[in-house]
């Protein structure tokens, strides 16, 4: 709706509502390039849910499913409804997985649970976490480190995975190659 709009319907002065625009204090309402301003309708901005699950190997697919069920428990104790269910099978190191990707960008999902932070990424998760937030948009974890000391150890270890994860990706690269060009050559 338009500033005008939501004015009347707060039963408020134009100009009161454009002082409640200008001092953020209307929640989710952007300008356009013409300068209309727009406030997002509260029925069509309802919380979208989705949960993510993820395994590193197809030989953790059972470990999937119970994540999978582990969240919809969850999410029935608070009553949230899921909307969709996404699940991956893919290194929580890759960057580029398309399933994690496809809710990263779709600006109607509100909330994304998982069950450990690592399941959504290994490395950069408070950033992830912090540009959600700046669309309203929120990460519910079910489970979160007892202390800041086993924090600090999960990504001390996850620090030392990933180092040895590229080093022997390199080995293995270098020997595949290898035996390409021995392949070659003969």
């Amino acid at each position: 709706m338009k500033l005008s709009e939501y004015a009347k319907k707060n039963n408020i002065s134009y100009q009161t509502a454009w002082r409640h625009f200008n001092k953020g204090m209307i929640d989710g309402a952007y300008q356009l390039g013409t300068g209309t301003v727009v406030i997002p309708d509260e029925e069509k901005t309802a919380c979208k849910t989705v949960s993510y699950s993820r395994v590193s190997s197809h030989g953790q697919k059972e470990n999937l499913l119970r994540q999978q069920e582990r969240i919809r428990q969850f999410c029935a104790a608070r009553g949230w409804l899921l909307d969709r269910e996404y699940k991956e099978i893919a290194s929580g190191l890759n960057d580029n997985r398309a399933v994690l990707s496809r809710i990263l960008r779709d600006k109607s999902v509100t909330r994304i649970v998982v069950e450990d932070k690592d399941r959504l990424t290994r490395f950069g998760y408070n950033y992830i976490v912090e540009l959600l937030a700046l669309d309203g948009r929120e990460v519910v974890v079910l489970h979160q480190p007892d202390s800041k000391d086993d924090d600090l150890i999960a990504d001390f270890q996850s620090v030392i995975y990933s180092f040895c994860a590229r080093l022997y990706g390199r080995r293995r690269a270098r020997a595949k190659a290898d035996k390409i060009g021995g392949c070659l050559n003969a």
